[in-house]
């Protein structure tokens, strides 16, 4: 690899982080006089803004933290299709490196949230129809059961399945269905406390005080 192209690759990553870094939430609950790591949850994610600040709040965190999953992947494709990085490796550590960002920001001492909105922004990029299809399990499962975490880990489960069926049935790339199994197990884990209350029978439902 050329060293102007490995350059370009580590500051496409590094960037990929510093914007997986930034806690909207934390911003947002700031900006309503609350530490949104000291209340509901104790989440800096939407699911909490939203319960904690308001809907609108909640919707804007949403947006905001799926852009920041969004923006640095679309930028780093757009640079290894000009063959300004190391191609699609980079891609994919950078769809890593947003999500860590937000798992493990270096603004909120590697504190963060579960990164189920940065990851989709992330997957958007690079594998819209399985997200899409989570998405839609993701709805489904939530209006039914009005479990957050639950549709959740439910659309975390399904995105690889899909994206392997694309593998198996269209020769799909084998490397981006091997990268979201990886980032579901990583959500699915992340949500391990939720997990355990959902078999206690002590998860909040939304909408529920």
């Amino acid at each position: 690899m050329e060293l102007n192209v490995f350059i370009n690759s580590l500051v496409a990553i590094i960037f990929a982080y510093i914007c997986g870094s930034i806690p909207w939430g934390y911003i947002i609950g700031k900006v309503n006089g609350i530490d949104i790591r000291t209340v509901g949850s104790k989440n800096i994610g939407a699911t909490n803004v939203t319960r904690c600040v308001g809907k609108k709040a909640g919707k804007l965190c949403f947006a905001l933290d799926f852009l920041k999953g969004l923006l640095p992947v679309l930028l780093a494709q757009y640079l290894a299709k000009r063959g300004l990085t190391g191609g699609e490796i980079t891609t994919l550590i950078v769809v890593f490196a947003t999500i860590i960002g937000h798992i493990f920001p270096v603004f909120l001492n590697f504190k963060g949230g579960k990164g189920v909105s940065t990851a989709a922004g992330a997957i958007m990029a690079l594998a819209p129809y399985a997200l899409i299809t989570a998405l839609a399990v993701w709805v489904v499962v939530f209006l039914v059961s009005r479990y957050v975490s639950l549709a959740s880990i439910t659309a975390a489960a399904v995105l690889p399945v899909v994206q392997w069926i694309f593998v198996l049935t269209q020769g799909k790339n084998w490397l981006v269905a091997t990268i979201l199994t990886i980032i579901a197990a990583l959500a699915i884990f992340r949500h391990r406390s939720n997990i355990q209350r959902l078999l206690d029978g002590t998860e909040n439902r939304f909408g529920k005080k």
